[in-house]
């Protein structure tokens, strides 16, 4: 009987387990959508934002900027990595973390020195036990990402940069493609590159100028759109990486609690089989027992 007590026990615990797996998919279920509906609404801004340098680098126009420069001597690649605050969810934060290796040891040759900025939790962790000398910034992503977080982190990276304390800086993080698909991706941020105008843009603008004038000069219309187009990339960046959490989040409950529902019908025939077998041991002996006493 006291194997029969053992998988009852086993039965109960894997049900509650069970319970907390189903209730973090609908949590998770619930909060991808809002964050799904964020990235999709930030997308359109941050294409347009393309789109508008794609016209005025097209254009012709003699402009520059200190985030454009492309250093000769390189030493210090700095590398921004975005992961989540807490786990449960797969492989997620495992294959950011995989892609930033990879990455730091492909381009170990070309720079003296690498620093870090952290973005969540689990890559805090992580790089704490292993490279705490390279952080340069680490910080919980929060529930919520926010635009001024976004801006603060990619003020502090433009400031490095264009004190010539980094030479190049990396974003590495995992972009959102449906539920069922979190890819991480390695976008250069810094130097930052104007996008060039598309062959057909091109071949209009040959024929004619922007469709607009820019007011008051070029150089004063890239201060402020270069390094908002900085800070659009890393406020996208957690985006993407907070929808995919969450989407990868309810993947792995949804197959944990699937395995728990195999497990416990695992379980009970297990115990209706002890079950059975005992019953019939008793009965044997009863039986036994009434044949000794005729």
């Amino acid at each position: 009987m006291a194997g029969l007590r053992d998988i009852k026990r086993r039965i109960v615990s894997v049900e509650s387990t069970q319970k907390i797996t189903s209730a973090m998919k609908m949590v998770s279920a619930a909060k991808l959508r809002r964050a799904q509906d964020a990235i999709e609404s930030a997308r359109p801004y941050a294409e347009r934002m393309k789109s508008t340098l794609e016209e005025v680098a097209g254009a012709g126009i003699d402009a520059s900027h200190s985030l454009f420069e492309q250093r000769e001597e390189r030493r210090t690649l700095e590398v921004v990595i975005i992961t989540s605050d807490r786990g449960l969810a797969g492989a997620f934060n495992g294959n950011v973390i995989k892609a930033a290796d990879a990455l730091m040891g492909k381009r170990s040759g070309e720079f003296e020195n690498t620093r870090l900025t952290l973005v969540g939790k689990k890559a805090v962790d992580h790089y704490r036990r292993r490279r705490a000398a390279d952080i340069t910034y680490a910080s919980d992503v929060g529930s919520d990402v926010s635009y001024p977080e976004a801006q603060g982190i990619a003020q502090g990276l433009m400031d490095r940069f264009e004190k010539g304390e980094v030479d190049e800086v990396v974003l590495v993080f995992s972009e959102f493609v449906s539920t069922m698909t979190q890819t991480p991706v390695v976008v250069p941020l810094l130097p930052f590159v104007p996008p060039e105008a598309s062959e057909a843009e091109a071949a209009d603008d040959d024929e004619e100028t922007l469709a607009y004038e820019i007011e008051p000069d070029p150089t004063r219309l890239l201060a402020v759109l270069v390094p908002k187009a900085v800070e659009v990339s890393v406020y996208r960046a957690l985006l993407e990486n907070q929808a995919g959490e969450h989407a990868a989040r309810m993947t792995a409950m949804e197959n944990a609690t699937r395995n728990s529902e195999d497990l416990i019908e695992t379980l009970t025939l297990q115990y209706n089989r002890a079950r059975q077998a005992a019953i019939t041991t008793e009965l044997v002996e009863i039986v036994t027992g009434a044949q000794a006493l005729e």
